[in-house]
């Protein structure tokens, strides 16, 4: 056997044992006597969700809080764009499209 067949043979890794090993993710925020939250990149098109909070503490976190994503608001998932980016939403009358990355930020719960 050469050396290069070893060298391969030692670098392949079982793909069954990887995943199997990692722990599941958990939620970070828990809504008292309601379902598991979700982020609002889930919500399904015509769904109403609110707000149960955004994640995390950037530049992009506080400009979500300023367009109107506080806590208790309530968000109407109107279109999504035909290959998933952007989705439109309608909230505190007025319509937002945002992209799924940023949509992911958003933490709701159903309305």
């Amino acid at each position: 056997m050469s050396e290069a067949s070893r060298a391969l043979e030692v670098s392949v890794v079982p793909s069954g044992d990887a995943k199997a090993s990692r722990p599941a993710p958990q939620s970070r925020v828990e809504a008292p006597g309601r379902g598991a939250p979700r982020t609002l990149d889930r919500a399904a098109p015509g769904a109403v969700v609110r707000v149960i909070g955004v994640d995390g503490d950037d530049a992009l976190a506080r400009r979500l809080e300023d367009l109107g994503f506080w806590r208790g608001s309530e968000v109407r998932v109107d279109r999504v764009a035909p290959f998933g980016d952007p989705v439109q939403f309608r909230l505190h009358g007025y319509r937002l499209a945002l992209r799924k990355s940023e949509a992911k930020r958003v933490l709701v719960e159903d309305g």
